[in-house]
């Protein structure tokens, strides 16, 4: 699939263009933008970028100016979807290239279909030659009356309509189009087809959602058995139409000889028996669209052959349904609805089906249904390990969509339910690209607005793993929001007063601690908020909870790192707390406690404002427990930078703090050394240990220790070089 492999190289350096133009162009009096080389880009790319820069919304007044040059940016094939820009714009930007095609769906308003056609009209070869034009969700014109002009592309073949508000005579002005073979009038106010009879050409009609049409069920059908070249015909609507006129055609004897595609989906009175009876009499129908009918399941419409059926009854016939309607909701709708049902039961990997399901929700961001039925879907696709199966792009897209979903519906409980559940999963939170900050504010937000126990417990997992991936400046963002730290804050208080342990307190606590990690910030509203109070009452709560204490001290930890704090934590009852549970039995609990006290030792004794006595056998008790420590079986703890360690380092006249930071050097060093001995390369560790190794004021054991960490170092030096460090998650339990 082609998610499964890398980015195409001209994809990737065509959206580096189209997002930098700036520093490839100079700007124009009029503010818009010209190339600074004269480059001449090949005919086939200059159409890639347009579309590239029509996909990622950049196409702009100031952006298009880079289109004036037809000898460097020639232009074919042109996609402005989506684009804002004014009709003075377009023309001189799109109007001089020799066009075959034009697709300019949903331009903004301030350019009409008026405007586009007479600055298409304005050059002799797209007047004569332009093949395919595209003009839905546009409006016709700002002036009443306007002039019909249509008719002035002679050379066009394709038009597509749809969305607009054309009536009668526009419908008779393009039917005066001699070359036109395909049209496409859905959902306009069109209440007549009679002058589609001048259209000698015409191969295919589209006409779905034609609500206004005030003929009889006989009289569109004696216009359709008129249009005998006619290959292709859609009449599909969304179930709300009464008209009977799908069942009629079927009915009528020897109406289109030459059709090869029949849409008639969302319509009533259609049977299998009748549409049986159609397809047999018409050997060369390659296509029926018959969902939300009562037909297409017999086995002949299976949609397995050479007949492709799009319908519900099987799940061929749910896929052509999402890959034919994908920019119709109300079909992507009855598809997803149906679609869901299936992948209840899937025990294998669908990324074909799941690429179905993120167009729909791509090209219908704002339809709450679409989007509803869409993340159920995913979940069922994504869930336990058909995760693993799936392409990383592929999950990177379905992520990014679930996110805007929940930018989009933020009150829509089932809705964000289901992006929360397709969310907690280990594939996609570790090893997806995707914008974890804007994740974590949004399921940060839904906490603090839901009470759902089990929705709850999911949010928390989420943001716990979410923060330990964040960079340091996004982490100390996310915590610097009061209200974060205290919605947290408030869940811990709730599981401790009801004397309960359970995976929504221990994410809780993991996402303090990763949030607290280097950010004083969040360290103070932490402090502010009762949290070491509280802590101390989830200690004295489940004492016999190792992970509990490991992770209460382990934000503690962060806590003690900012000297500002220090003051707060001069507290007999804490101190003495820690001083307990520094002699634990797990190494884990015993080396949080060890930093906690290694920290506030460590500013000397004016900062120590408790017993200098305390301070004296608190430095003795770290010294030798620290000694007594086993090696770890695996990684108790992952950091994001050495720096909090290096003061402690200098801490020469107390030898407990240089240990302990020595010590945590070595843990993480030896337990994943291609991470953490560049890391304290990079970060000038070697030298600081050096000078820690030679010092003579330095104690033996940290020598010993020193020497062992700088070992470690020049043997992974000598193994594999002096690797990049890249920013690394933050600190939580492995």
């Amino acid at each position: 699939m082609e998610e499964a492999s890398p980015a195409p190289l001209v994809d990737l350096c065509l959206l580096f263009v189209s997002s930098h133009l700036e520093r490839f162009c100079w700007e124009r009096p009029d503010g818009s933008l010209c190339l600074r080389d004269s480059v001449v880009f090949p005919q086939e790319l200059s159409d890639q970028l347009l579309l590239k820069m029509a996909t990622e919304g950049l196409l702009n007044d100031c952006t298009v100016g880079i289109f004036r040059s037809c000898q460097h940016l020639r232009l074919r094939r042109a996609c402005i979807r989506k684009a804002r820009i004014s009709a003075e714009a377009f023309r001189r930007a799109f109007c001089q290239h020799k066009l075959l095609e034009l697709d300019a769906s949903g331009v903004n308003a301030d350019i009409t279909i008026t405007d586009i056609i007479k600055g298409l009209a304005s050059s002799k070869w797209n007047e004569e030659s332009l093949q395919r034009l595209v003009l839905n969700g546009l409006t016709l014109s700002l002036e009443d009356p306007y002039e019909r002009c249509f008719g002035r592309l002679r050379g066009l073949r394709a038009l597509s309509i749809t969305n607009v508000d054309f009536y009668n005579e526009d419908l008779a002005d393009v039917c005066s189009l001699p070359a036109l073979e395909c049209l496409d009038i859905s959902n306009t106010s069109v209440t007549d087809m009679s002058p589609l009879l001048a259209c000698k050409r015409l191969r295919s009609l589209t006409m779905h959602q034609l609500k206004c049409l005030k003929m009889s069920t006989s009289q569109v059908l004696d216009v359709l058995r008129r249009l005998e070249p006619l290959q292709h015909l859609d009449i599909s609507d969304d179930k709300q139409f009464t008209s009977d006129i799908a069942g009629q055609l079927l009915a009528a004897p020897g109406i289109l000889p030459n059709l090869r595609s029949l849409d008639v989906s969302g319509r009533k009175q259609v049977t299998d028996k009748a549409v049986k009876a159609f397809v047999l009499q018409r050997p060369g129908m390659h296509f029926v669209g018959l969902l939300a009918t009562d037909a297409g399941f017999s086995e002949m419409l299976s949609g397995e052959g050479a007949l492709k059926v799009a319908g519900e009854a099987n799940e061929t016939q749910i896929c052509e349904a999402l890959r034919r309607y994908s920019e119709r909701a109300f079909f992507v709708r009855e598809a997803l609805f149906h679609l869901f049902s299936l992948t209840h039961v899937m025990d294998k990997p669908r990324p074909d089906m799941l690429k179905l399901v993120v167009t729909g929700m791509k090209n219908h961001p704002l339809n709450l249904h679409v989007q509803l039925a869409a993340s159920a879907c995913v979940f069922n696709l994504t869930k336990q390990d058909l995760a693993t199966g799936m392409p990383v792009r592929l999950l990177s897209q379905v992520t990014h969509l679930l996110l805007e979903a929940m930018r989009n519906f933020p009150n829509q409980q089932q809705l964000q339910k289901n992006c929360l559940l397709s969310l907690c999963s280990d594939r996609i939170l570790q090893d997806i690209p995707f914008n974890r900050f804007e994740a974590a504010k949004l399921v940060m937000q839904w906490l603090c607005n839901h009470e759902d126990q089990n929705m709850q417990r999911m949010a928390v997992a989420i943001i716990s793993i979410l923060a330990a991936k964040l960079s340091t400046e996004q982490t100390a963002q996310l915590g610097a929001e009061i209200f974060i730290v205290r919605q947290l804050l408030h869940i811990v208080k709730q599981k401790t007063s009801q004397n309960l342990v359970d995976t929504t307190l221990k994410f809780t606590l993991s996402a303090l601690w990763n949030l607290t990690d280097e950010s004083p910030t969040t360290c103070r509203h932490f402090i502010e908020n009762q949290g070491l109070e509280l802590f101390m009452r989830v200690l004295e709560t489940f004492p016999s909870e190792s992970s509990i204490q490991q992770k209460v001290l382990g934000l503690l930890n962060n806590i003690a790192e900012v000297k500002e704090l220090h003051a707060q934590l001069m507290w007999k009852s804490f101190i003495d707390q820690i001083g307990v549970l520094l002699h634990s039995s797990e190494v884990e609990v015993s080396y949080f406690a060890a930093g906690i006290i290694a920290h506030l030792i460590s500013r000397g004794e004016q900062a120590w404002t408790l017993s200098p006595t305390l301070r004296t056998f608190l430095l003795q008790q770290l010294h030798s427990v620290i000694l007594t420590w086993p090696t770890p079986e695996c990684e108790m703890v992952a950091y994001r930078s050495f720096n909090p360690f290096f003061p402690l380092l200098e801490c020469f006249s107390t030898p407990g703090v240089q240990l302990w930071a020595a010590w945590a050097m070595q843990h993480v060093c030896t337990k994943n050394a291609t991470r953490y001995c560049s890391m304290l390369i990079e970060e000038g560790g070697m030298q600081q240990l050096h000078s820690v190794k030679s010092n003579p004021l330095t104690h033996l054991d940290v020598q010993r220790l020193s020497a062992g960490i700088l070992e470690s170092l020049e043997k992974f030096m000598s193994r594999s070089g002096q690797p990049v460090h890249q920013q690394q998650e933050g600190r939580a339990a492995q």
